[in-house]
């Protein structure tokens, strides 16, 4: 341990934090800075001022406060020098005059001002944490050139004793210790602000000292309530540092958010003997650039030296804390008035004060251990040693060690525990308690029986199931109900019971017989019943209810008592009412489909039987086959004409509404003697469509169909053709097959005004034209266009007259969407 600070003269009141050191002994470390530090003399210039009164008097207040605040570190510098020379006091045997000649000698001789060198001194006399993080300094951060190895870590090690000097100057004022921490080591960091938070074992957050803030801001950061999540709170509850380059990119409040959105953050706990008192919070103006592992231990150390302000523990050796203190006396007293297994823990630390385990001060009277053993074999035992399976991540030892550290109370229902027993591990299921208690811990834990077990499973099963028990005996009068049956019947848990006779009363009139039944059958036959019946509370509401009841008898074989249960059916009396409407409704539904696909099939059969009549012309022969689909209820729309016009010309046509149905059916029929209708004008293919399409679009409503169109001439063999949105015609040649060219065409329907693409062909004798609908070609797995392959395939195949190249067609299609299908042959002579 060092020794204690030696007095360093009257100190000034302080009044913020930030400013420079003017001291000769401290001045020297001001211009050595790390990247991105803020120089104090920018942060603390005054700007012009007005040659007014009031401008005089606000710069006159500034120079005030500089110079206050330049006294606080100089006598921050010089509290450390003392401390030096109070080393070198005891290891020289000397008097105070002759240490500090020595002071200047070393000092002379090593070119080090006296504050560097008096840090060092310290440093090597201490060997604490702030030492330690000064030699991982040097390492890290010494340059290649031997002139200057030594001013980054004296800088280092100059800012953080100088801070521990004003720490130890003002132990009983956080207040003062974070405007010198600012002052002293956060300053030259480029920080502008730190806050220093006091942590309550409810969970709540006190201001306990900030600098750089302003007036009105601390006050309304006063207190924080539990369950708030600030950026103090994250590190409390990590337990570790945590940075933030940006505050307003993670959402969390703080101090000082407001003024410096933009900057960054860093917050670490704060504690002493595995038991954390705090968060120290500093804040930067800017964003925060990735800090290095030594800067970060330097807040470390820090954040360390807060916590020995709020440390409330009696000094001494870390060994005193084996012993058992008053409070831990105390907790004794009070776990031994429990009625749940209690042990009492107190933390066991290694030399440095770090927390190794937990010692089993005290097992209680009521203590029942996992594994089987007496209190007396865990009495005085290490926590790990006696439970080592504690030691699991997220285990029992772990939540044990953060309501040590951070004082909230730990709480958890059914939690597995597990011990080993003879080497096995053996889990059982407890309900767990956790909280500290000055500074032992207090564990309570409630070891799950199985009958405990069974009947809290049982209530729940019953609470599920709506379900309420009941048991009356019939010589005393006596009735038992559980709470779950006073909620059936609406009653209170003080109301009187409803004896079994008395039943009928709380019944509907309309049941009154099946319940008759059913209390004769219990009563009188002795026989086990059950009935459903209506019952109507006292609320005025009506629950359906089954009752189901056994005879209890005596050993004379007497009725003794009645014991059974009542359950609350209502939701599955009303799915089943609410079932059979939907069966009807379906029913209906079912009957009103298959009228509408019978009406729709008989329409389609009677404008396009499945085997028309074959149509003779002049050196042509027309076949012509209709395949309706296999299930009814995907009647479509396709269809087919052949008609011969005055003219003497033969007008040929395929079409296909969109849809199934009735719907389909009709608009079919609109088209179909639309389209004959219109031929008989003598227009071609392309304007016939052209007029169809505006039938299609302002008469039938919410219709859309292709089609392809047709005019022969059977003089000339020619064939005008035109297209909306179907396939092309499919010309046999020579034992080869080929489709007409893919011309323009929009689907009929989409457009009140469409133009369409008219092309001709020339036929020659023993050439066979196909007319198709997509029933014949698509399937699921495949493309229009490898089913128009395989159709292309089987018509080059296919030999003989047209009507048995339109059966061969038909029966070798791989169409799969069982689909309506039409195929027109035309055969030329």
């Amino acid at each position: 341990m060092p020794p204690t600070a030696l007095p360093a003269g009257p100190r000034p009141p302080r009044q913020g934090a930030g400013s420079t050191v003017s001291n000769p002994d401290t001045q020297q470390y001001d211009d050595a800075r790390l990247p991105g530090a803020v120089a104090p003399e920018s942060r603390n210039a005054i700007p012009n001022q007005a040659t007014t009164p009031l401008g005089r008097l606000v710069a006159t207040v500034e120079r005030l406060r500089r110079e206050v605040r330049e006294a606080h570190a100089a006598a921050d510098g010089r509290a450390l020098v003392e401390l030096a020379k109070g080393i070198l006091i005891g290891q020289l045997n000397c008097t105070p005059a002759a240490a500090a000649r020595q002071l200047d000698e070393l000092s002379r001789e090593t070119g080090l001002s006296p504050l560097e060198l008096a840090a060092d001194i310290v440093n090597q006399a201490a060997r604490d944490h702030v030492s330690e993080v000064a030699a991982e300094f040097v390492e890290r951060t010494a340059a290649p050139a031997p002139a200057e190895p030594a001013a980054p870590s004296t800088t280092l090690a100059v800012r953080l004793r100088t801070a521990e000097s004003g720490v130890l100057a003002a132990a009983d004022d956080t207040q003062a210790v974070a405007e010198s921490l600012l002052t002293n080591a956060l300053g030259p960091l480029g920080a502008v602000a730190v806050a220093v938070w006091s942590a309550s074992p409810d969970g709540s957050l006190a201001l306990a000292g900030h600098a750089g803030f302003g007036p009105g801001e601390a006050a309304r950061w006063r207190h924080v309530p539990p369950g708030v999540s600030t950026v103090a709170r994250r590190a409390l509850q990590e337990r570790r540092l945590v940075a933030l380059a940006r505050l307003n990119r993670v959402g969390l409040p703080s101090i000082g958010h407001l003024q410096w959105p933009d900057g960054g953050r860093m917050a670490v706990p704060a504690g002493t003997g595995g038991r954390i008192h705090g968060v120290l919070e500093i804040c930067w103006p800017q964003p925060l650039a990735p800090q290095p592992p030594q800067i970060e231990r330097q807040v470390e150390a820090l954040a360390e030296l807060c916590a020995r302000t709020m440390d409330t523990a009696p000094p001494g050796d870390f060994g005193a804390l084996e012993a058992v203190l008053p409070d831990v006396a105390e907790l004794v007293d009070l776990a031994e008035g429990l009625h749940d297994p209690a042990v009492v823990l107190t933390p066991v630390l290694d030399h440095e004060g770090r927390l190794t385990d937990f010692r089993i001060r005290h097992a209680s009277s009521r203590f029942v251990d996992p594994a089987g053993r007496q209190r007396g074999d865990v009495n005085g035992a290490l926590l790990l040693e006696a439970y080592p399976m504690t030691a699991g991540e997220r285990g029992l030892f772990d939540i044990v060690e953060r309501v040590h550290a951070t004082g909230e109370p730990f709480r958890a229902h059914r939690m597995s525990l597990t011990a080993l027993v003879d080497q096995i591990p053996l889990t059982s299921v407890a309900d767990i308690s956790v909280s500290r208690h000055g500074s032992a811990v207090l564990l309570i834990w409630r070891v799950e029986d199985e009958t405990a077990r069974l009947a809290d499973l049982l209530q729940h099963a019953q609470r599920l199931g709506r379900i309420g028990g009941f048991e009356e005996n019939l010589v005393t009068g006596e009735i038992t109900w559980n709470a779950q049956l006073y909620a059936l019947h609406g009653l209170p848990t003080t109301a009187a019971p409803v004896r079994l006779r008395e039943l009928p009363g709380y019944a509907h009139p309309d049941d009154s017989a099946a319940l008759g039944r059913f209390l004769r059958a219990v009563l009188r036959y002795r026989r086990p019943a059950s009935v459903n019946l209506r019952l109507r509370r006292s609320d005025g509401i009506t629950r359906h209810i089954r009752v189901v009841a056994e005879p209890v008898l005596d050993a004379d074989q007497r009725l003794h008592a009645v014991r059974g249960a009542y359950q609350d059916i209502s939701a599955q009396h009303w799915t089943e009412v609410a079932l059979a409407a939907t069966r009807d409704q379906l029913a209906h539904s079912e009957a009103e489909s298959a009228e509408r696909n019978r009406l729709a099939l008989q329409l389609q059969h009677a404008i396009m039987p499945p085997t028309p009549p074959a149509i003779t012309a002049p050196g042509l022969r027309v076949a012509v086959r209709y395949r309706p689909a296999e299930t009814e209820s995907l009647v479509g729309g396709d269809w087919y004409d052949t008609v011969v016009l005055p003219s003497g010309l033969i007008m040929l046509s395929v079409g296909d509404v969109a849809g199934h149905g009735i719907e389909a059916a009709t608009g079919m029929v609109v088209l179909r003697n639309a389209l004959r209708g219109l031929a008989v004008t003598g227009a071609g293919p392309a304007q016939l469509l052209s007029w169809l399409n505006t039938v299609t679009h302002h008469l039938a409503k919410h219709v859309t169909a292709t089609a392809v169109c047709g005019i022969f001439d059977p003089g000339t063999r020619v064939m005008r053709w035109a297209r909306a949105g179907h396939l092309p015609p499919v010309l046999v040649r020579g034992g080869e097959a080929e489709a007409f060219p893919l011309i323009e065409g929009l689907l009929l329907g989409a457009l009140p005004e469409v133009t369409y693409a008219e092309r001709e062909v020339r036929l020659e004798p023993e050439d066979t034209l196909l007319m198709f609908t997509d029933g014949l070609v698509e399937r699921r797995d495949s493309s229009v266009q490898d089913s128009l392959g395989h159709l292309l395939h089987t018509a080059a195949a296919c030999a003989g007259d047209v009507d048995r190249q339109l059966d061969r067609l038909l029966a070798e299609s791989r169409s799969d969407t069982d689909d309506d299908t039409c195929v027109i042959g035309i055969q030329v002579g």
